[in-house]
């Protein structure tokens, strides 16, 4: 079988962008769009991809010469949608580790414009024992620093030089977070005022939030998939149709210039407000899904995929997101109902196996996140409990209802089987006091446990006694009865 670059070449393109890591994400996201703004002449920019960390190889890059396949699987338009595209945007693949010269080279670029990175949530943290003399520094934040040091140094501060750095790390405002690093590193390192005023008037930190599931190498699926290509792929990278990309920024229009997916129909905003995009996400999407889980997961069911194909749980999730959270985010009522609608979609996509117990790690710290804002805005708009939201609760507290001690866990009982149950240890102990107690004193027990929720959960009026109706329902009914009766009744 030929190798995917004897069927595919790649088009000379300037470098206008660096993206620091080499992973699955960046390629199935970044690669992806500027690859498309590509052939629809929006844009012209290659990217060099940097290994920015020790472990790990860059021969499959060097082999495929930086050439792989995007291949994107699930429901689109109520219709299975599968669709491929060989990327050709990236240009070269540099290990700053295994050459740091040629790294070090990049910072020259008279064409560089932008930087991405995806380093994990820990990649942006100030680390104090970084040191300036390292080839390369050890932290993201390091390796940026000296790199953007050394492009002030060669261009000998000319203000136009500067650069537009995207952090895609998941974390909230991670452009402010990795600006501030860079701030520290740089007077701890003692580099030179000048340095410091092109850092704050030449350079822009953009803040982001980024959508799509990226399911990564296909693994046993990789011959078949090879198969229906026709060509040998080593870095394929499958995902979901879906993506969204919302970039925050203080030098808007700037950004939008150097980076004008928008104008290729590709689904990224420009904004000067994040915060709306990152509540509708937070309380749509993940609080669909941690207001469902829990409750579907006791009434016996062990992913999302089976969740959606009940019929009960479905019409209670699809209640629980369109009468009880859309109401609560500030956008446009036709963008949420969008979205959420996308969120539906997601959730039925055959090609994504979503275990259960893997999204209720931590369930408690996601409950207060995702679904707790959307509950009290309910309440203030309505004055009135809202019943679905209510029954996410009671299933929450019903599912850490447990006093058995595993291995770092708590160990739950469903049907005679058991079930582990993670979290930090003093939520554990908690739950291991009290579950128990009688149902209505362990309902206050874990209402008034403001470690747990940031406020007495007792003091919003009618919040108790829902959530008892609730759990005395489940036991009356069982959990797929109460859940039954949730899609039953109307608002």
């Amino acid at each position: 079988m030929k190798l995917i670059n004897e069927v595919a070449e790649r088009k000379n393109r300037p470098t206008v962008a660096l993206q620091f890591g080499e992973g699955n994400f960046l390629r199935g996201f970044v690669g992806w769009m500027v690859d498309i703004a590509n052939e629809k002449g929006v844009m012209d920019v290659g990217i060099v991809i940097v290994k920015p960390i020790k472990y790990g190889s860059l021969d499959a890059f060097d082999r495929q010469g930086c050439l792989y396949t995007v291949l994107l699987r699930g429901k689109l338009g109520g219709e299975l949608s599968v669709s491929s595209r060989i990327v050709t945007s990236a240009a070269q693949a540099v290990g700053c580790y295994e050459n740091y010269p040629a790294y070090r080279k990049l910072a020259e670029l008279e064409c560089l414009e932008l930087i991405v990175s995806n380093t994990t949530e820990a990649g942006i943290a100030y680390d104090e024992s970084d040191e300036f003399h390292l080839e390369p520094p050890s932290s993201y934040p390091g390796k940026l620093t000296k790199f953007l040091y050394e492009r002030y140094q060669f261009f000998g501060g000319d203000e136009k030089k500067g650069l537009i750095i995207i952090p895609l790390e998941l974390i909230e405002a991670n452009g402010d977070k990795l600006h501030e690093c860079v701030r520290k590193l740089s007077c701890r390192w003692k580099l030179e005022k000048g340095f410091l005023g092109w850092i704050e008037k030449s350079c822009v930190f953009c803040n982001t939030l980024v959508d799509r599931i990226i399911t990564g190498y296909p693994g046993i699926e990789k011959e078949a998939i090879w198969e229906q290509l026709g060509y040998k792929d080593e870095l394929i990278v499958t995902g979901e149709p879906f993506a969204l990309w919302v970039i925050e920024a203080s030098q808007l229009q700037r950004v939008k210039a150097a980076l004008p997916l928008d104008k290729a129909g590709l689904p990224v905003i420009f904004t000067h407000s994040i915060k709306p995009f990152r509540d509708r996400k937070v309380r749509v999407l993940n609080g669909a899904h941690t207001g469902v889980v829990l409750a579907a997961f006791l009434a016996g069911f062990d992913t999302v995929g089976e969740c959606m194909k009940d019929k009960d749980i479905k019409k209670f999730m699809e209640k629980m997101i369109y009468e009880e959270i859309l109401p609560t985010v500030d956008l446009p009522r036709e963008d949420v109902e969008s979205f959420a609608a996308s969120v539906i979609e997601r959730f039925e996509n055959p090609f994504i196996r979503h275990e259960i117990l893997s999204i209720a790690l931590n369930s408690i710290s996601k409950w207060k996140t995702r679904i707790l804002p959307s509950l009290i805005d309910f309440v203030k708009l309505n004055s009135k409990i809202p019943r679905l939201l209510s029954l996410s609760f009671a299933a929450l507290i019903q599912f850490y209802r447990a006093s058995e001690r595993g291995d770092q866990c708590l160990v739950g009982k469903r049907d005679e089987g058991d079930y582990i149950i993670k979290d930090d240890a003093i939520i554990l102990d908690f739950f291991a006091e009290n579950a128990e107690k009688p149902t209505m004193a362990y309902i206050k027990a874990c209402m008034a446990n403001e470690g747990l929720w940031g406020m007495n959960l007792r003091e919003v009026e009618g919040f108790e006694e829902a959530v008892g109706k609730w759990l005395l329902t489940m036991e009356e009914l069982g959990m797929l009865g109460a859940i039954k009766e949730a899609a039953l009744q109307t608002i």
